[in-house]
């Protein structure tokens, strides 16, 4: 994983310790409708050109490709579009390719109307490991100028690939399908002390897989979710570390395991993951809009286990996160003004994840207007008084690094939160 992505920390590399001009993050979140409406799947099958050897596929969980047309021998547009409209400008794309015998082929990546290129490409040869394509491969038309948003991605992009008989993978992060999930799930399961289970369903009948990581018995819970919205992966690899930290047979993890019970739910939309969607489940929702009404299954889910740990325990949530990906790192906080069950935990743990990771300097948007409860974090602190954030990667974070903040930030949250359940009621 580390060569995937020295091209990555040149990307990023500005935008991660004390840059002049930091990512300033979204506009507050506006309630909107959740009513379930329809989604565009789009035609699975083989896209093949006999008469040069070639061959392109969207026959995989994970996959997006909806056309393409061949300009000539060796060049081919793409068409990548989103499962509904309005949507985020998070144009996932990844597909397969391969051809009879070697040869050069250039792939333009082209989007609907009112969208734009965001994820640089990964290739694989297995779909397991990825690397970054070289930037001498790759050619940006129309690029904004904007430091971050849509107003700094190009219009569409040229990727020059080397194709033959062994399939080429192409995609815009490493592919986590709900395959790839489980199985990292199965495989933490195995430690005694975590369980997997099952706490609902998605809309067309997917595992909502939940990990319980401790004594379920005690009263002291924290919440972890992940991938709301589909292509958010590098969230979804911080998630993994920061679970694995938690899990680790450290003195500081099997002790905070005594005190408190994890509960993650890593893949909260499968099917949005497996279908190749941008942003929404196949209710056509974003799922992260949805925790105020609960209209749609996955949120649901979650909801009713969560008021159903703390009846059967009669215990409290004390911490709550819900990873995602942006245009770079920056964490949602709730206003340290209010109070929850453990108050200012998140303020103390984001100071403590600052002294231990050299020249950093976390990007903090506090937000004290909670209700209605309309994402995560808000459902989480009101309802359950957990205090609570959403922990946004960056796009282009550096592997290496994100997993350096999941894991330190792990460490941090376990120190400050055993010292302060001592003073807890």
């Amino acid at each position: 994983m580390k060569k995937i992505f020295v091209l990555l920390s040149l990307l990023a590399i500005a935008n991660l310790f004390g840059q002049e001009q930091r990512f300033q993050g979204q506009p507050p979140v506006n309630a909107v409708p959740t009513d379930s409406k329809p989604v565009q799947k789009q035609w699975k099958g083989q896209f093949a050109f006999p008469d040069q050897g070639i061959t392109f596929s969207n026959e995989f969980d994970g996959a997006r490709l909806n056309g393409l047309v061949q300009n000539n021998d060796s060049t081919y547009t793409l068409l990548i579009t989103s499962e509904n409209t309005p949507i985020n400008t998070s144009p996932w794309y990844a597909f397969k390719v391969w051809g009879k015998r070697p040869m050069t082929i250039d792939v333009w990546l082209t989007y609907q109307a009112d969208n734009k290129h965001r994820y640089y490409p990964k290739l694989s040869h297995d779909g397991v490991h990825w690397t970054a394509l070289d930037s001498l491969r790759y050619v940006e038309i129309g690029k904004g100028e904007k430091a971050f948003g849509p107003g700094s991605l190009p219009e569409k992009v040229k990727m020059r690939l080397e194709v033959g008989p062994d399939t080429l993978w192409v995609a815009g992060q490493e592919l986590e399908n709900s395959a790839r999930v489980n199985a990292w799930m199965d495989s933490i399961s195995q430690k005694k002390f975590v369980t997997k289970n099952t706490i609902g369903k998605s809309r067309e009948g997917r595992n909502l897989n939940l990990l319980s990581i401790g004594d379920t018995d005690s009263k002291n819970m924290i919440m972890i979710i992940s991938r709301q919205h589909p292509p958010e992966v590098t969230g979804y690899l911080t998630m993994k570390s920061f679970v694995e930290t938690l899990s680790s047979n450290t003195k500081l993890a099997k002790k905070f395991r005594k005190e408190f019970t994890i509960y993650v739910v890593p893949l909260m939309n499968p099917d949005g993951v497996d279908n190749g969607f941008w942003r929404h489940n196949t209710g056509g929702i974003d799922l992260n809009r949805d925790w105020a009404n609960f209209n749609q299954p996955e949120t649901s889910a979650v909801k009713d286990f969560m008021e159903g740990m703390v009846e059967k325990t009669q215990g409290k949530f004390y911490f709550g996160i819900d990873f995602h990906s942006t245009w770079d790192d920056i964490y949602y906080t709730v206003d340290p003004e209010l109070h929850g069950n453990m108050p200012n935990l998140v303020s103390t743990w984001l100071d403590g994840l600052k002294k231990r990771i050299e020249g950093y300097d976390p990007n903090i948007k506090p937000n004290g207007d909670l209700v209605p409860t309309t994402v995560s974090r808000n459902y989480f602190f009101v309802k359950h008084g957990a205090e609570a954030l959403v922990f946004e990667v960056g796009d282009n974070t550096p592997r290496d690094f994100l997993k350096e903040k999941a894991e330190k930030g792990a460490e941090a949250l376990m120190e400050i939160m055993l010292e302060r359940i001592k003073d807890t009621p």
